[in-house]
């Protein structure tokens, strides 16, 4: 039983909006992560997805893509990002497979580890920060801290979390995802959202005592990474 992470499938199986359209590297890459995914993932296995799942506008959009996702072998835990407009309410979402589960407010069990998680969002030392950005930013620092205390509260020491946005900025400093990070003792943090030119200059490793594990496909090529 090991446990797997990827994220930023943008699959679009009802929607158009073919990925090839950001380079050659994306063509038919739902079917490099398929095939990539069959060779390695067992039923028995655990896969964190954080995040851009569906470019769907609605929940009857993104059935199909979930569909696809679900029918995959392994347990599934998703997690919400910017892009994932088809997100309804968490209640029903996790009422509609076995073995992929949503993540909002609430954690999962991996053997002796919580997943934690919320979506997080663009940071206010960034100079596109606006007002709007720190109401929802405010958000999700709140869903964040249900999501951790439900795990402590459950008896949980080891934690894992998954967002979607990176949490630190482009010099790598400190921010307030980091600092609650710490506060909780998270031992590692998957994140996603980075594409392009941009992943060069992505934190991928350790960093003020946490391993931060960056998971878009691009920049995995694809392949899921093996994370425990």
């Amino acid at each position: 039983m090991a446990l797997y992470a990827i994220s930023d499938l943008h699959l679009a199986f009802t929607t158009d909006k073919p990925m090839d359209i950001f380079g050659e590297k994306w063509f038919k890459h739902d079917e490099k992560i398929k095939n990539n995914w069959l060779k390695k993932i067992k039923e028995e296995d655990t896969v964190l997805i954080a995040g851009d799942v569906s470019w769907s506008m609605n929940s009857k959009e993104s059935k199909e893509d979930l569909d696809w996702l679900d029918s995959l072998p392994g347990r599934k835990i998703v997690s919400k990002g910017n892009h994932d407009y088809w997100w309804t309410g968490i209640t029903k979402l996790n009422s509609l497979y076995e073995n992929t589960k949503f993540l909002q407010n609430n954690f999962y069990i991996y053997e002796d580890y919580a997943i934690c998680g919320s979506r997080g969002w663009i940071l206010n030392t960034s100079d596109k920060f606006t007002q709007k950005d720190q109401k929802i930013l405010n958000r999700e620092i709140i869903r964040l801290r249900l999501s951790l205390d439900a795990a402590v509260k459950s008896g949980y020491n080891k934690i894992i979390v998954m967002i979607h946005y990176p949490p630190v900025n482009e010099k790598k400093e400190a921010s307030i995802f980091t600092d609650l990070f710490k506060e909780y003792n998270v031992e590692k943090v998957i994140y996603g959202h980075i594409h392009g030119p941009a992943l060069a200059n992505v934190l991928d490793g350790e960093f003020d005592g946490i391993e931060y594990i960056m998971t878009a496909c691009d920049y995995l090529d694809f392949n899921p990474r093996k994370i425990l």
